[in-house]
C-alpha cells in the first residue's frame, strides 16, 4: 500500500499546510510531504488570499483525495479515534469544534496585515485597529480555554485539532512582535516546543524557494 501524502504548498508561507502536517500528526498518520509548485498560478492565489477556495494542503491517502483542513481533520478523526484529536468530553468537544471553526473562517483582517513567514522577524511592528481585533479575539480564546481546561494546550492536557488550527497564528505573533504574557506566552511556548512545530519549522529554514514579495510586509505596512 502506498504511503500517504499530504500535498502542500510552502512551508514559510503557507498556514493551511502547517495546519493539515500538524493534523497528520495528530492521527499519528505517517506521511510523504511533497511540495507543489509555487508558480502555478491557483497555488499563489491560494497563498496571497486571492483565492475563493482552498485546495491546499490535500491529504491523498487510500485512493481519497481530501483537501481543506476541516475536511482532513473530520476524516483522520473518524479513521483513527484512537488518536483523540476531539476531546472525549462532549462540552469540550463542541468547544473544540467551535474555536476550530472560527479559526478556519474568520479572522480576515490578521491574515491579510501579518501573512505568516517563518523566516521573517518583524520587531516594532505597526498593527492596525482591523488585526487589533482579531488579535484581541484570539488571546481572549486562548486565556479562556486555558483557565476553564486548565493547560497546557487549549483543551487540557493533549493537543487537539484546535491546537492544530491556531498554531500558525502563533508564528504570526512572534514574527510580528505581538506581546504576549501569562496564558498566552505559555501557550505560544508549548506550540512553539512541539515536535511536529519544531520540525516544520526547520524545514521551512532550509526550503530553497525564493521570497514572495507579496508577503514580505514590513514595519512601514
Amino acid at each position: 500500500m502506498d504511503r500517504p501524502r499530504l500535498l502542500i504548498s510552502s512551508r514559510n508561507y503557507s498556514s493551511w499546510s502547517l495546519r493539515g502536517f500538524l493534523l497528520c500528526h495528530l492521527a499519528g498518520l505517517k506521511v510523504e510531504v511533497e511540495a507543489v509548485n509555487l508558480d502555478d498560478p491557483a497555488v499563489r492565489a491560494e497563498l496571497l488570499l486571492q483565492s475563493s477556495s482552498i485546495r491546499i494542503p490535500c491529504l491523498l491517502m487510500d485512493g481519497l483525495r481530501i483537501w481543506d483542513t476541516t475536511a482532513i481533520a473530520e476524516t483522520l478523526n473518524e479513521r483513527f479515534p484512537e488518536a483523540r484529536m476531539l476531546p472525549a468530553d462532549p462540552a469540550a468537544r463542541a468547544r473544540c469544534r467551535s474555536i476550530a471553526g472560527e479559526m478556519h473562517a474568520g479572522f480576515q483582517a490578521l491574515r491579510a496585515s501579518l501573512p505568516m513567514n517563518l523566516r521573517a522577524h518583524r520587531p516594532g511592528f505597526r498593527i492596525w485597529s482591523g488585526p487589533r481585533a482579531d488579535i484581541e479575539r484570539i488571546l481572549s480564546i486562548w486565556r479562556e480555554c486555558q483557565g476553564h481546561w486548565g493547560g497546557p494546550w487549549l483543551m487540557g492536557q493533549h493537543p487537539t485539532v484546535a491546537d492544530a488550527m491556531y498554531a500558525p497564528v502563533v508564528t504570526r505573533f512572534l514574527t510580528y512582535d505581538v506581546r504576549l504574557d501569562g496564558a498566552p506566552g505559555a501557550y505560544a511556548r508549548t506550540i512553539m516546543e512541539w515536535a511536529p512545530m519544531a520540525e516544520w519549522v526547520a524545514a521551512a529554514q532550509e526550503e530553497p524557494e525564493p521570497p514572495i514579495h507579496e508577503l514580505e510586509v514590513d514595519a512601514e505596512f
